[in-house]
């Protein structure tokens, strides 16, 4: 197949389910000389009701097999108009862009395979129909990555880590990538590593519990922890704290992987009961899920990253990047050293070991990374290369990814 360049737009929504993410990418040649380069992004939020629809199912609250086929075509019309948006926002016409890359909405997500119907079974959804927007943008489309790596055995994620690894390799540096969506994950890239060097898992909970917690407390008029200001006015209560940091999945080696199924709803009314018991007010428990959010990476760091590889940057990506508490204490915890340059903020001087730095200081910014990746993953699935990273998930060997919906003849 050709390598010439190509313009892909990357679409994701991640487990909070907030909106769309989407990114313009341009890319061309063929690994080791993969060229992808970032152009313009932007994101889109879900209505309301849309967004409630999608965390009822995600939830597995009752609904049924009509109500899930009606919302994953609903989801492909949104999607459709989402890209075709972000082309108005980009100024590109829909005709320019030869292929989008849809992640979808995850509904439901068992990557470690669990006792079904008499035989142990893994298993991922992702709704959000690509032949919807494929028909409707007129743009070929890869959708549903996530089962051909299951299917050799992975956990289906994290996928980014491909993207990861091309972004962010250095012959000398050893790098972490982190990425604080919903959920909290890492790809860890050793100086001068190759593909089968890199490690990635997730590592707990990211904005998920946060932005439930404010949900709960706000009944819904606030979605999430502008600036920490919520959690900046708690107290902290270190034996709260302490029984956070003893949640089983901390301890599981990689690879692994997360999310709602775990840390949704039922976990929620773990902390809740938990706050009850140690007389936490609303901004004290959302504090201490901050708090545990970052000492849950910090836990996976010490456990199974700093013991064996040498880490000399940590790269912040993600809405999370955003939650200034979160990051504070992040870079606290990784030692005394370098500096974080926050996103429109301005320097904070420390002395640790371990740099810790926004992704946008390397060129992709925080809420662009995994929308691009996705563009990434897409252009390597429409020139028939795989795209996994088998010591990342798991998987027995690398899988091509996704499968294509092509636009109706023109």
């Amino acid at each position: 197949m050709a390598t010439k360049p190509m313009l892909v737009l990357g679409l994701m929504s991640g487990t909070s389910a907030d909106g769309i993410n989407v990114a313009l990418a341009r890319i061309s040649g063929a690994p080791p000389h993969l060229d992808p380069r970032l152009l313009g992004h932007t994101s889109i939020r879900f209505p309301a009701a849309l967004r409630k629809e999608i965390l009822r199912v995600a939830e597995q609250h009752s609904f049924t097999a009509g109500e899930l086929s009606q919302l994953t075509f609903r989801l492909g019309e949104v999607f459709a108009e989402a890209a075709v948006a972000a082309c108005r926002r980009f100024r590109v016409s829909t005709k320019r862009i030869a292929l989008i890359g849809s992640h979808g909405q995850t509904v439901f997500h068992q990557g470690k395979p669990a006792p079904y119907l008499g035989r142990p079974t893994a298993s991922t959804l992702q709704i959000g129909e690509p032949s919807i927007i494929a028909a409707r943008t007129g743009i070929n489309t890869v959708g549903d990555f996530r089962p051909a790596d299951i299917a050799l055995g992975g956990q289906g994620a994290p996928l980014v880590p491909y993207a990861d690894y091309l972004l962010y390799r250095d012959e000398k540096l050893g790098r972490v990538s982190l990425n604080l969506g919903g959920i909290a994950n890492i790809t860890v890239i050793p100086a001068s590593a190759r593909p089968a060097d890199v490690m990635a898992f997730d590592t707990g909970p990211a904005n998920m519990l946060i932005d439930a917690l404010v949900s709960h407390f706000t009944r819904g008029r606030q979605r999430f922890d502008k600036d920490a200001h919520l959690a900046q006015t708690g107290r902290a209560i270190p034996a709260l704290l302490d029984e956070l940091m003893r949640d089983p999945y901390l301890k599981l080696a990689p690879p692994k992987s997360t999310g709602r199924e775990y840390y949704g709803h039922s976990f929620l009314t773990k902390v809740l009961a938990l706050g009850k018991n140690h007389h936490a007010k609303p901004a004290d428990l959302i504090r201490a899920a901050t708090m545990f959010t970052a000492l849950s990476v910090v836990d996976a760091l010490n456990r199974f990253v700093l013991p064996k590889t040498k880490i000399h940057q940590l790269i912040v990506s993600g809405g999370g990047a955003h939650n200034p508490l979160l990051v504070a204490q992040l870079f606290a915890a990784v030692g005394a050293g370098g500096q974080y340059v926050a996103p429109h903020r301005g320097k904070t001087a420390a002395s640790s070991k371990i740099e810790v730095l926004p992704s946008s200081r390397l060129g992709i910014p925080e809420d662009a990374k995994e929308a691009f990746a996705f563009a990434l993953l897409a252009y390597e699935t429409w020139h028939r290369r795989p795209s996994n990273l088998p010591s990342a998930t798991g998987a027995r060997a690398p899988a091509i990814l996704g499968k294509i919906s092509y636009a109706p003849p023109q």
